[in-house]
């Protein structure tokens, strides 16, 4: 079967489609056909290299997919050869205090497909039954392979960590990304007001098709003046961020007093700057961010086959156009995500 790897860190040449041996399922786990499986920020991370997280070669990349089950595994049940499943992102022993009270992304051993370990990237995989689930009926398999890791991440953030309440307003940064153009969607769905920003006229209207009340072009001087005004100088009460650098100072602008200002990365880097008396005086707060429960995951595609949550798809290309696709997204002209199909 073919397999997209790693050999080295580096830019898009150092990806390679190989040859590998197809997998066979032990007790308790399934294999899977890949049908699809998207791209996100993290595969680039993990490509480039990320200072103190050793990376073991060859790695195939890939945390997003939805399968096909080819073959059980013995004691597997519940689940049926041809049956359409979700493959989970992330994954855990289990027997963790925090795994046990539900909360297994905070798992001391919690770990990312194609990050800590070979993703879905490739024709096939195994995986323990436990992180497969069926794909509601009516969702395109292309469709849902888009959803689990920008969903679950956004989940987390405005749901676990900023406890985002009807009647706020939620800023959030880079709108027409993955994570982003989920976070409009779900904030919509927990009642607050929504300011998105983003890059481009195009990207714009993408926003405002995803419920977001008013869109900021944030390449244009002074759009966090313009988040004052459309607040009434106030300010919001949650600002979802994960660009970083390039938008972090007047991200902290824009939150109101008690403001919560949740991140889950960088896109533009790792490093930003924090002035301490306007973050004591206005009695704000910074929350990391990190994946989100795996028991949000069937609630999230409930929405998405209700037609409340839309995966955005920006295009989709076969396994051999990888190299394209990471240069696409590295190069900030994707709106939302780019599916391949193996």
């Amino acid at each position: 079967m073919k397999a997209l790897r790693i050999h080295a860190h580096g830019g898009p040449e150092v990806l390679a489609i190989d040859e590998v041996a197809r997998p066979s399922p032990a007790a308790g786990e399934v294999l899977v056909k890949v049908l699809a499986a998207s791209i996100n920020h993290l595969d680039l991370w993990v490509r480039r290299g990320m200072p103190g997280f050793p990376v073991a070669f060859p790695r195939t990349l890939g945390c997003d997919g939805v399968g096909e089950i080819a073959e059980l595994g013995a004691g597997v049940s519940g689940l049926r050869v041809g049956q359409r499943v979700v493959l989970e992102p992330g994954y855990s022993s289990g027997l963790s205090p925090e795994d046990l009270r539900g909360d297994d992304h905070l798992a001391p051993d919690y770990s990312i497909r194609g990050e800590h370990g070979d993703g879905f990237h490739a024709e096939y995989f195994v995986l323990p039954a436990k992180y497969v689930f069926p794909l509601p009926a009516g969702v395109d398999p292309v469709q849902a392979a888009a959803v689990p890791l920008v969903f679950l991440t956004a989940w987390g953030m405005l749901v676990s960590r900023a406890k985002l309440q009807a009647g706020e307003t939620v800023l959030v940064l880079g709108g027409a990304s993955g994570v982003g153009s989920a976070g409009i969607q779900i904030a919509k769905s927990l009642g607050a007001r929504v300011i998105a920003t983003a890059g481009s006229e195009r990207k714009l209207e993408l926003v405002r098709s995803l419920g977001a009340d008013a869109a900021l072009d944030h390449s244009r001087e002074g759009w966090d003046k313009e988040v004052k005004k459309l607040t009434s100088g106030r300010g919001c009460e949650v600002v979802f961020e994960h660009v970083g650098p390039a938008t972090w100072d007047l991200s902290m602008r824009c939150l109101a007093r008690l403001g919560r200002l949740v991140t889950c990365g960088g896109t533009t880097g790792p490093k930003v700057s924090l002035l301490l008396p306007h973050m004591f005086i206005k009695n704000l707060s910074v929350l990391g961010s990190t994946m989100g429960p795996r028991s949000a995951l069937p609630t999230i595609f409930e929405h998405v086959a209700a037609g409340r949550y839309r995966p955005v798809v920006d295009r989709v290309l076969p396994l051999a156009q990888a190299r394209e696709a990471h240069e696409l997204l590295e190069s900030r002209q994707v709106a939302g995500k780019i599916v391949l199909t193996p």
